[in-house]
């Protein structure tokens, strides 16, 4: 290839690349406003790890059976996300998608670069780079990427297939002689990276191999004999992941030890949900977030028609890699991928999960844009007749699943968004109405949220989470001996829950019952040490006992475990009141506010703190939005009379007053602030 060819060869894969990235930012430009939901909570904001990058031993560690626990590099990622902005989660948004965008420009150099070798030239010739174009912007907006994309915790899936395509990508330039040495090198980098990602990394070095024989040597032998010392780099790197699995990361989810999902059982069940992906490779609706409810097959009978079609793909897989057919190799690529998570080893907190159709999606898509040119090129159109039909075709498949991203988009919103669209799509899901219920809760549709429970428990009555979250919601509405109920019954399943001991700790406070609350709080550190919220609830009831000083290191360690938690700042800054350090206590106020502008307690406790200091304008318009946010908040109007009689706004002050003795006739303190203002009125 000449100089000038060359120089036209690569302005014209720039130009293809800037194609690629301008479609993904467009199909996701209205993801960045989507929340921290479900997993992101414990691995992200409640994740100390990540509040700094050294010492670098800090940064690469995880809260245990998290997510990121013994993923490294993605928990550096992570780590630095934060670094460069904080809790801001668009920032995680836009990292993710430039994973994923970096991950479809590595595509397109793969698929351009196979298609122009030597095996295929031949038949594609001119037309590879359109043909790359194609497979990499249609996977690159496919929405059955979505969940890898949108759901931040995911990111593990978006690093696992970004070194996954590198490793494949070094290795393809590191079969050319003038620069072997460095890709090679660069593959195996990357191959690292990647087992230190993700699990599923582990068929990487199978993949380098297959593709080799497919399309550069055409034996294994031959590929052995030229790249041998590759193969065996490649594979070393699955030491990295075998110390790292040895901790048993997860084990608490993936493993043997579960008797309710036999590997046997899980097998079984795979058949079915590996269908169910190829499905939604073809039509990707309906798109779901959680399968929690997704059938257990007890036999091989029981999903016959299904592991019949699967053992026939598996199968036909085989004889088409026996004839070194490319087809063979996007069939290994679409089974290897899967089989880590879709084989015997149980998964018992996640069936199925569509994330883990990023890579494998890739290969259906080559498949099928592969098979159409082969059906054009059967046809007797003219060559410009077929492109244009070609580019069409692209362009509309890239439009229709480009919208359903976008819809898709909308879902992940907001919690209540993304799990109403969960319930809507699989009513029997007990995970997914549980969190609804907790999305219900905060936006202050209690009884909405009770009713998500109550199903959440008529559908599975052993789900500890939904009594510690049932609980919670009847005692924030003072139902407090159903509360202690259900937290009586979660700990009756599992004695262990630190939250069910925390909750019901908070809830025999507010009954006096303050020797059995220490009591429970005190487990709930020791099972949870490390929880924000545990260490949030304890100093609560040591703020009760009056063990001011003990209740100040719980929210500070708090606050240390987690900064961006605004129940901690404010119950700081209500201690710090009380101990005369008002500006302390109002900078924690603003936190707390920052970080949760609508809550009418921080509003009105800041207001207070206010009154302390003489800043009575301030404190009334705290105590006004605190009033807006809550009209029957009985306190909050007793302290904005006390504000606007500072400030000489007599009747607006006994305005406030009565409304206050109107919702809390018995409060003594109300009553003497309405006569002693009222007696300053009659002086005048």
């Amino acid at each position: 290839m000449t100089s000038v060819s060359r120089y036209r060869t690569s302005l014209m894969l720039l130009g293809l690349a800037g194609l690629i990235v301008a479609a993904g930012v467009t199909v996701y430009a209205n993801s960045f406003s989507g929340p921290f939901i479900y997993d992101d909570v414990p691995s992200i904001p409640e994740n100390p790890h990540i509040r700094a990058l050294w010492p670098i031993g800090q940064a690469i560690a995880a809260p245990p059976q998290s997510s990121l626990d013994g993923r490294p590099i993605a928990a550096l990622s992570f780590a630095l996300n934060y670094a460069l902005g904080g809790m801001r989660v668009w920032t995680y948004h836009a990292f993710n998608l430039l994973l994923h965008l970096l991950a479809g420009l590595t595509l397109l150099g793969i698929v351009q670069r196979t298609l122009a070798g030597l095996r295929l030239n031949r038949i594609y010739g001119e037309a590879a780079p359109w043909l790359a174009l194609a497979v990499a912007l249609i996977w690159t907006v496919h929405p059955l990427a979505t969940e890898a994309v949108d759901y931040l915790i995911q990111r593990t899936e978006l690093l696992m297939g970004l070194f996954f395509l590198l490793t494949l990508y070094c290795a393809i330039r590191g079969a050319e002689p003038s620069s072997s040495r460095r890709w090679n090198g660069a593959a195996v980098i990357a191959c690292a990276l990647g087992m230190a990602s993700k699990e599923v990394m582990a068929s990487a070095p199978l993949m380098v191999l297959l593709y080799d024989r497919t399309f550069l040597f055409g034996s294994f032998r031959e590929a052995f004999r030229k790249r041998g010392k590759l193969y065996l780099a490649l594979a070393g790197t699955w030491l990295i992941l075998i110390s790292l699995m040895a901790v048993g990361p997860r084990s608490e989810s993936v493993g043997f030890r579960f008797p309710q999902l036999t590997p046997w059982q899980y097998l079984f069940t795979q058949s079915s949900v590996i269908l169910h992906y190829l499905r939604l490779a073809f039509w990707p609706n309906p798109l779901v977030l959680d399968y929690h409810d997704w059938p257990i097959a007890q036999n091989v009978v029981s999903v016959a028609p299904w592991a019949a079609i699967v053992l026939a793909l598996v199968a036909f897989t085989f004889w088409l890699l026996r004839c070194n057919s490319p087809a063979g190799f996007l069939g290994a690529w679409f089974f290897l991928i899967l089989a880590p998570t879709s084989s015997f080893v149980p998964i018992v907190t996640e069936i199925a999960a569509e994330r883990r159709m990023y890579l494998p999606l890739a290969a259906v898509v080559t498949l099928l844009l592969m098979g159409g040119w082969h059906l054009m090129c059967r046809i007797p159109w003219s060559q410009p007749a077929r492109r244009w039909i070609a580019c069409g075709v692209t362009a509309c498949l890239a439009a229709g699943f480009g919208w359903m991203t976008i819809r898709r988009n909308r879902d992940y919103r907001s919690d209540l968004s993304i799990w109403s669209d969960s319930v809507a799509k699989r009513p029997g899901n007990s995970r997914a109405r549980n969190n609804l219920g907790l999305a219900l809760i905060a936006e202050d549709q209690v009884a909405n949220g009770i009713a998500q429970y109550t199903e959440a428990l008529r559908l599975s009555p052993n789900y500890v989470d939904t009594y510690i979250n049932l609980g919670a919601a009847l005692a924030s509405i003072g139902r407090r001996n159903e509360a202690i109920e259900n937290y009586n019954t979660a700990l009756k399943i599992n004695p262990n829950d630190g939250r069910a001991h925390s909750n019901l700790g908070n809830s025999l406070s507010s009954q006096d019952r303050m020797t059995e609350a220490l009591a429970h709080h005190l487990e709930a550190l020791r099972l949870k040490p490390d929880s924000p919220e545990v260490r949030n609830n304890f100093g609560a009831a040591l703020m009760e006992q009056g063990r001011m000083d003990e209740a100040i290191t719980q929210y500070t360690e708090a606050l240390r475990l987690r900064p961006e938690f605004p129940e901690a700042h404010s119950n700081l800054g209500i201690i710090l009141t009380s101990h005369g350090k008002l500006e302390e206590a109002a900078s924690h106020f603003r936190e707390a506010l920052r970080l949760k502008p609508n809550n009418p307690k921080t509003h009105n406790n800041f207001g207070n703190t206010l009154l302390h200091m003489g800043r009575f304008q301030e404190a009334v318009e705290q105590l006004i939005e605190a009033i807006r946010l809550k009209p029957d908040y009985a306190e909050a109007h007793n302290n904005l009379g006390v504000a606007l009689g500072e400030l000489g706004r007599m009747e607006e002050a006994v305005s406030h007053y009565n409304e206050a003795l109107r919702l809390k006739p018995d409060s003594i303190e109300i009553r003497r602030n309405l006569d002693l203002i009222k007696a300053q009125q009659s002086k005048r």
